[in-house]
């Protein structure tokens, strides 16, 4: 699950630093009856503001109240809902550095001492990941030895254990 928003991998146009951070606040630009809205984030090495296009010449009557009303209240949960957003994402050339904006939850440790154990990963946001990490965070182990596991059948699942995920998946480890 995450932690805080993520850093955005975009190039600052004052200083050329390459991660800008996400400040939650929105700019809602009406021009007769068009409207324009960017979500802010400063440059981490600099300070310097940067606008993300979230909504660009769209007429007022075409966006739904109630994100009207998220913008204007600079929501939250709504930076992070469109921070993911590959529309966004695509239209503003970034992507999203996840590294320790998210932690493992795994429900208490009592679950380590069987020998067979069935588990069910469920992402709270869509957060790549490697699974291998995540099985060597979840269950104390080194990732050399999950990748040792893997190689020798102990740890099977349906999906393909190596790259990254953002989705759920189940794995089974056997000790």
């Amino acid at each position: 699950m995450p932690t805080c928003l993520p850093i955005v991998n975009r190039r600052c146009h004052a200083c050329a630093s390459e991660r800008l951070r996400a400040s939650g606040k929105f700019r809602v630009n009406a021009n007769h009856k068009l409207l324009d809205v960017w979500l802010l984030a400063l440059c981490t090495a600099c300070g310097e503001t940067a606008k993300l296009t979230v909504l660009e010449r769209v007429t007022v009557r075409s966006v739904r109240p109630e994100l009207l009303d998220r913008l204007h209240n600079n929501h939250p949960g709504l930076t992070a809902e469109l921070l993911q957003d590959p529309a966004v994402q695509r239209r503003n050339r970034f992507d999203l550095d996840w590294t320790d904006a998210w932690r493992l939850d795994t429900g208490g440790s009592d679950h380590l001492d069987r020998d067979v154990i069935d588990v069910a990963v469920r992402f709270a946001a869509r957060i790549p990941v490697r699974p291998v990490r995540l099985i060597a965070d979840g269950c104390g182990l080194s990732r050399g030895e999950v990748d040792r596991l893997i190689t020798e059948g102990k740890v099977v699942s349906a999906i393909r254990l190596s790259g990254k995920l953002s989705g759920d998946f189940t794995f089974t480890l056997k000790r």
